[in-house]
């Protein structure tokens, strides 16, 4: 395990926990150290590595699209454990580039170490809960190394499925689930019979495990109502309505189980399409009042007193961190915002690079206040590192003080706000898919 390595899963972990706020594992390895191949859904780009080699326990190699591998990355990209991997789309003979890359990924195996690759091979522009289908590479891989051990020790292969609220929304929700794993050396007889059947066949095994472990809505069209609906019933995994007293485990299988009574349907179901018309017709009332569904449920349900009190309290509890937050953090985000919304068009890219970015400048900015803290508050340096270590805590303080205030803003236009027609739109298609829904 190489140094670079270490730091970065410690120091980007620690930042993943500021970021989003709650996380779970879901049959995760108990091994750090293993002879498997990780085959992961790619959702969120950036974020899709970042979470998963900084917070969960096994220690894993990356392949990763070579055009990022250049004289002046390859080194620190190696110290990250990524090793390349060539696309038809980069213009290279894929082939006999790739050599190389298997060669160095059997050895990986060989050496006892995991590998982590994201089988869809590409992250769309838009965040959509449904899976894509995957890319033969990982068991091709698999057998290649096994061939190159000839077949004295054993290569396993287990789906992993990346699950977000919203990937690039602050303080949201994230799950990792793992499959249970299966042994490639079972299928040596089939692939010395028919090299590409057997590939094929356990990718689609592969793609099969990773259904169970994501949430996969087979038909494009009704992503949006999917979505609709956990955000009604309040049960699912969508970023904004949500019941937080219900455990990210439970709501991630009620998004699952949803996706599966969706996926089970027949397209001309009366049902469906008339939820689906339901659903788009209360998504563009909601347009068109300018306003979200948690924020006609709040008032609905007379919330918003209540609510307001809460962002009062954090207001007036949080402000003197604030202030040590605006000091310590202000410079750093606005520099790290800049940064990656100049350099990376796509949205996708944006938390990721800002959260990367606003971590290695903060921990820059902040290492005279060490000294400072030493000269003028303290003379003892392990209290001014320690002081050092929560500036993050103070950093959060001052974006949930902010967020607090702009929403005692928002609470106030609520309630002047006529959304009587809302409620009413709301409450039956609540009915309907009460009525309609079997999970």
């Amino acid at each position: 395990m190489r140094i670079l390595y270490i730091i970065l899963k410690v120091t980007v972990g620690y930042a993943l926990f500021f970021f989003y706020r709650r996380r779970k594992f879901v049959n995760e390895p108990k091994y750090r150290f293993g002879r498997t191949i990780f085959v992961s859904n790619h959702s969120a780009s950036f974020m899709d590595p970042i979470s998963i080699g900084s917070l969960t326990r096994p220690i894993v190699f990356f392949m990763t699209r070579s055009d990022v591998f250049t004289p002046v990355t390859k080194p620190i990209l190696w110290a990250c454990h990524m090793l390349p991997i060539y696309r038809q789309r980069d213009g290279v003979d894929t082939k006999e580039k790739n050599k190389e890359s298997f060669r160095k990924s059997s050895q990986v195996l060989k050496n006892g170490r995991n590998l982590l690759i994201f089988g869809e091979g590409e992250t769309y522009d838009v965040f959509v809960r449904r899976l894509k289908p995957l890319k033969k590479g990982a068991i091709r891989m698999g057998f290649i190394a096994l061939e190159s051990m000839n077949w004295k020790k054993k290569v396993n292969v287990a789906a992993l499925g990346v699950n977000y609220a919203e990937p690039n929304r602050m303080r949201s929700d994230f799950l990792i689930a793992y499959s249970e794993s299966f042994c490639l050396n079972d299928y040596r007889k089939e692939y010395e019979e028919n090299p590409s059947k057997t590939i094929t066949d356990l990718t689609k095994k592969v793609e099969d495990l990773m259904k169970q472990t994501v949430t996969h809505v087979e038909n494009p069209e009704y992503t949006t109502l999917h979505e609709n609906i956990m955000m009604i019933m309040r049960k699912g995994i969508n970023p904004i309505s949500f019941d937080p007293s219900i455990d990210l485990i439970e709501r991630w299988n009620y998004a699952r189980n949803l996706a599966g009574w969706i996926n089970a349907q027949d397209d001309s179901n009366d049902t469906l399409r008339s939820l689906l018309n339901s659903s788009k017709n209360y998504q563009e009332e909601l347009a068109a009042n300018k306003v979200d569904d948690n924020e006609v449920f709040l008032q609905s349900h007379n919330l918003l007193k209540s609510k307001r009190k809460v962002a009062i309290a954090y207001l007036i509890g949080l402000f003197p961190f604030m202030i040590l937050g605006l000091i310590h953090s202000f410079i750093p985000y606005l520099l790290a915002k800049r940064f990656a919304e100049k350099k990376f068009k796509r949205q996708v890219f944006w938390g990721s690079v800002k959260m990367v970015t606003g971590m290695i400048l903060m921990g820059l900015y902040n290492i005279p206040f060490i000294f400072l803290f030493h000269e003028f508050v303290y003379a003892n340096y392990w209290v001014a590192i320690l002081y050092y270590i929560l500036v993050p805590f103070m950093g959060l303080s001052a974006w949930i003080w902010f967020d607090s205030l702009s929403k005692i803003k928002r609470y106030r236009e609520l309630e002047g706000m006529e959304l009587s027609k809302l409620t009413r739109m709301r409450s039956e298609l609540e009915n309907q898919i009460q009525s309609s829904v079997t999970l």
